[in-house]
């Protein structure tokens, strides 16, 4: 059952998203739009509330409870980011507004990036870890606990995966063509290019 709740709140996120950018900017009902994109946290509530009944319930812990906690942490990291950039998207192709910024591929600019979508990936472990925890403590059995803790150290080794590929991106950038940086990047003749230029 948790299996299909998380797959059926990740088909939800992304119905709910189309749903409300369209009534957005097709249909020009704003309210409505931002009802929809703001419903979407129900979704992790109501993953959250059903896991938290399947355990009272005497469900044995398993690989699903977390997957349920990995996907809501991932949820809370990322979650509003690509909304707002899919929503940036739309109001370019569909409102007439400015395109939206490319993420940067060179130099310190790319590492800040890169460093950035690290932040909410460790938000997220943080959120999963936490959410694990409590299950654990919850349970209180150490021996029927084993998948949860399982699940922490997946959790932990993404964090530190993602971490040292950002650190990478500072340790080794990606040097830029010469004369060919784009906003706020650094040229290879020392020089940043003025960004909105």
């Amino acid at each position: 059952m948790i299996v299909a709740l998380v797959v059926a709140c990740e088909v939800g996120f992304w119905v709910l998203l189309a749903l409300g950018l369209a009534a957005r900017y097709l249909l020009r009902w704003r309210r409505t739009g931002l009802a929809l994109l703001l419903g979407e946290p129900l979704l992790e509530v109501v993953l959250f509330v059903a896991t938290a009944l399947d355990l009272r319930n005497g469900a044995e812990p398993g690989w699903e409870h977390g997957l349920a906690a990995l996907y809501i942490g991932f949820t809370v990291g990322y979650g509003h980011y690509t909304v707002r950039r899919l929503d940036a998207h739309a109001t370019h192709r569909l409102a007439g507004g400015p395109r939206p910024e490319k993420p940067p591929r060179h130099g310190l600019a790319r590492a800040r990036y890169e460093g950035g979508l690290w932040l909410r990936t460790l938000l997220a472990s943080c959120v999963a870890l936490a959410l694990l925890q409590a299950a654990i403590l919850y349970v209180g059995d150490a021996s029927a606990t084993e998948p949860l803790r399982s699940w922490q150290g997946t959790t932990l080794r993404i964090a530190g995966i993602h971490g040292l590929i950002a650190l990478s991106y500072l340790l080794f950038p990606k040097k830029a063509p010469a004369g060919s940086a784009g906003p706020g990047e650094e040229r290879t003749d020392g020089e940043r290019t003025p960004a909105g230029r």
